[in-house]
């Protein structure tokens, strides 16, 4: 955040000092920051595959939630559970601007940095209904020009806090009416995305449970929107595993997260994750298990606390790290920073795009900047309305505007790349994704820098 002297104070502030001095992290100690920021991966991957992702798919099989649905409500709400902690801390603990820069700084990435990591690393093409996306894509832009006109005198005010609230509010009610409200629209206004959704309809008819097929090209999953459930087919929950049951298997148990995969770097791997995979065992409840089935939502809960605290660790160890390698704070901010923090969403997206679920990773990919938005108005209102009712809460907002230019034209650009792209998620759509994504974040770096327009920032003490 920016103070009085122009300068912007450095994210190792916002953080505990490290384990190590500057000069013992440069002659060596900074191999030990890498090895913890890659061991936090791998244990939030084990926290979204093993835990996390199955409690959500119990909740939507309970609730009758559609993939999108599910994506853009708990999915998002869970994997974004770092970004309200740290919305809070900004508010509440640091005085300063860390929730604001943070959310909005990382949203370019959510929306083209996991859109392409879902693309490249998907072995399979997923469709997608028209009417999520677009549902989804005009909530965040409505979001992000209320956020921007908020902060754009500095000031925030409690009702217009609590105006943010109302907003996510009837986002909410759309979603408790979507099937409806989609099928008025496509009728309505969508002839081609009506007949495309009645054409996979037919599909499903044809194939009770969600059917896989072989095509000339890729290997496509065919899904309905209105299916009551979105886990009707045979899920692989966990990567560490070689084995394959899924939710329907209801008759049988599922195996233990400590039997050791065939495989011989699958088998390396879980040594590795040995003492993550106990510690998990023993504080979250295994819904996948017979057992603790009906404990899904405690397992979901707790998931979410795991994955605020491990992605805390991965941005404290990723903020020392880049300082050490003297990497400009407005590069990590951007770049390094925004993946850290969006790490979560990143695995969840994956995870279920590689499973075929397009919707589902698609709308957690928006939903959860929505959520982000959500993520400020919480705190805002709180201390406005509630802690400090004799004033309104100071923020900055410089680079407003290129925020909100970056920012509306991520969330076109994502729209029209989907539906040119024949509203399917491919490596095509990857590669276009991390192309324009790569453009967005040079263009920001260099307006940070100041060689671009005239807003050079310099870190306070340098």
């Amino acid at each position: 955040s920016e103070n009085g002297t122009g300068c912007v104070l450095s994210s190792s502030s916002e953080f505990p000092e490290g384990f190590f001095t500057p000069q013992e992290r440069k002659d060596g100690g900074i191999v030990i920051y890498f090895i913890i920021i890659v061991y936090m991966f791998l244990a939030v991957s084990i926290v979204c595959d093993d835990y996390f992702l199955p409690s959500l798919e119990i909740i939507s099989e309970c609730l009758g939630l559609s993939q999108d649905v599910a994506g853009a409500t708990f999915m998002a709400a869970g994997s974004s559970a770092p970004e309200l902690v740290t919305a809070f801390l900004g508010v509440f603990v640091t005085k300063g601007d860390i929730g604001v820069s943070t959310i909005l700084g990382s949203a370019i990435y959510n929306l083209l940095g996991i859109s392409a990591a879902c693309g490249l690393f998907s072995s399979m093409v997923s469709r997608l209904s028209c009417w999520p996306l677009f549902r989804d894509c005009l909530a965040y832009t409505i979001c992000v020009a209320a956020v921007l006109a908020m902060i754009s005198d500095n000031i925030i005010y409690w009702y217009e806090s609590a105006s943010l609230l109302l907003i996510y509010g009837c986002y909410i009610l759309v979603l408790c009416f979507d099937i409806k409200i989609n099928q008025y629209l496509m009728k309505k206004f969508s002839p081609c995305c009506m007949r495309f959704t009645k054409a996979i309809e037919e599909n499903a008819e044809q194939q009770p449970l969600v059917g896989w097929r072989e095509e000339s090209g890729p290997l496509i999953c065919q899904q309905s929107r209105t299916d009551s459930g979105i886990f009707q087919d045979e899920l692989d929950y966990s990567q560490l595993s070689t084995s394959l049951h899924g939710l329907d298997e209801i008759s049988e148990d599922h195996p233990s997260v400590f039997t050791m995969p065939e495989a011989d770097m699958k088998r390396i791997l879980w040594v590795l994750s040995l003492p993550i995979i106990t510690l998990l065992y023993l504080t979250i409840p295994d819904c996948r298990r017979q057992f603790w089935r009906n404990w899904f939502m405690v397992t979901f809960l707790i998931s979410a606390a795991w994955i605020s605290a491990i992605t805390y660790v991965l941005v404290w160890m990723i903020t020392i790290a880049g300082e050490t390698l003297g990497i400009p704070e407005s590069v990590m901010g951007l770049t390094l920073l925004a993946a850290g923090t969006s790490v979560p969403d990143t695995v969840a997206s994956v995870l279920v795009a590689r499973k075929g679920n397009g919707d589902m990773a698609m709308s957690n990919i928006v939903g959860s900047n929505v959520f982000d938005m959500l993520c400020l108005g919480i705190p805002w209102f709180i201390k406005t309305a509630f802690i400090n009712t004799s004033g309104p809460i100071e923020v900055n907002s410089s680079g407003l505007t290129y925020t909100a230019i970056s920012l509306v034209c991520s969330v076109v650009f994502i729209f029209l790349a989907v539906h040119l792209n024949g509203w399917k998620i491919d490596k095509k759509l990857g590669a276009i994704c991390l192309v324009l994504y790569l453009v967005f974040t040079t263009l920001s770096i260099l307006y940070e820098l100041g060689i671009i327009g005239n807003n050079p920032t310099r870190v306070c003490g340098n």
